[in-house]
């Protein structure tokens, strides 16, 4: 899908064409689309078609007329009744005239500059456009970051009342989401450190402070995430922990059990052999050895409570 907007008398418009400083947003585009737009705009189709690999990393490029910035940007989607996270590239790809954005999914990012919920973006005043992606790309990791929080704190209080494993595939999950965001916004911090050294971009004097807010908003995700990772990573191996004391526990007290069965066992056996044996023509002898099984197994029970393995 492609589309094109403008901006006209300070309002987001959008066009039938490529306009001369419009802005063409390219959700998973087809050969025939990227050809077209490549033709229209004199943009290098492989830098529009790099945001079409799921494995590409974040780079920055540059070619005769066109550069290209790709990075990665958080997703969400639906995993049966779980949300799972993950992370696919966003290039951007700036021409003479005209300012691409290709993606393979439709993004909230995107989504906001489309609907035209950002103040203080035009379509014509590309610098600031391409900082405010960056901008709000980092904002986005942070929302999904703090998500991924509260749904940890949620599963902990569950794991609580009842150890299950739907709980600790949720967290399996969570932290493999977290892996992706943290190699994902390395990435990214390694674009954003050539963005700022080189000249692809012009760079005004009311863009330096928003660049480096993109910068510091990056950084701060990347801590955030190395801190959250770090607490599930422990949350796990206490549960693991606890989960093992458990089964020791259960294992235990079948253990324990099985020694006090067994004393009867023992006894009614020995009774049970073709020899003789005391009280074998004695009219309370069953009554006897009961009693002996009973005592005998109220002894051990007590000294397995005393020991704290019942």
């Amino acid at each position: 899908m492609v589309t094109f907007f403008n901006t006209i008398e300070d309002k987001l418009v959008e066009t039938s064409g490529p306009e001369k400083g419009c802005w063409i947003l390219m959700v998973h585009p087809d050969e025939q689309e990227l050809r077209a737009i490549a033709q229209q705009t004199g943009a290098d189709p492989d830098m529009l078609r790099a945001a079409l690999d799921p494995e590409e990393r974040a780079r920055i490029e540059t070619e005769e007329g066109s550069n290209l910035i790709l990075v990665d940007i958080p997703t969400i989607e639906m995993e049966g009744k779980d949300f799972v996270y993950s992370t696919i590239p966003l290039g951007i790809v700036t021409t003479g005239d005209h300012l691409i954005t290709v993606c393979l999914k439709d993004s909230h990012i995107m989504r906001d500059f489309a609907q035209n919920r950002v103040k203080g973006f035009f379509t014509y005043k590309r610098t600031r456009f391409i900082l405010q992606i960056l901008y709000r790309n980092a904002s986005r990791y942070l929302q999904y970051l703090r998500q991924i929080d509260k749904k940890t704190d949620a599963i902990e209080n569950q794991l609580q009342k009842t150890l299950r494993n739907q709980e600790l595939m949720q967290l399996m999950r969570l932290e493999k989401s977290l892996v992706f965001f943290a190699t994902s916004l390395k990435s990214n911090e390694i674009v954003l450190e050539k963005l700022l050294r080189s000249d692809l971009i012009r760079r005004f004097p009311d863009d330096e402070d928003l660049l480096e807010d993109v910068i510091i908003e990056n950084k701060q995700a990347i801590e955030m995430c190395a801190i959250y990772r770090d607490i599930l990573s422990s949350t796990m191996d206490a549960f693991s922990s606890v989960i093992n004391n458990n089964v020791n526990d259960i294992m235990k007290v079948l253990t324990s059990l099985t020694l006090v069965l067994s004393i009867p066992t023992l006894i009614a056996s020995i009774w049970g052999m073709n020899v003789a044996v005391p009280f074998q023509n004695d009219p309370i002898g069953f009554w006897v050895l009961i009693g002996v099984s009973a005592l005998a197994s109220l002894v051990s029970i007590i000294i397995l409570s005393r020991r704290k393995m019942l």
